[in-house]
């Protein structure tokens, strides 16, 4: 492993790692009260566009990155989803 994939690994541990939290607290609490969907749905794309790069460039971590991150964004949108108060947009 090269020193630049070990700098990607590390900024993709940090990164996709810091979406747990908000997930064991969604799921904690069942409050989504805090989550904007338009800002997950917006993320989720990007995180989409940085996996088709990823997939072009063949760069491993950002691939495994995203997928990971992808998987995190998706559960907090369905956790989002599934503990929305009802008549809360």
């Amino acid at each position: 492993m090269t020193l630049v994939d070990m700098l990607g690994l590390a900024a993709a541990t940090l990164t996709t790692g810091s979406f747990i939290p908000q997930i064991a607290r969604l799921w904690r609490t069942k409050d989504a009260s805090g989550i904007s969907l338009v800002t997950f749905a917006a993320f989720s794309v990007g995180i989409v566009l940085w996996l088709a790069y990823g997939l072009l460039l063949r760069a491993w971590p950002i691939v495994v990155a995203n997928v990971l991150t992808l998987c995190l964004t998706v559960a907090i949108v369905m956790l989002t989803l599934r503990y929305r108060r009802p008549g809360k947009g």
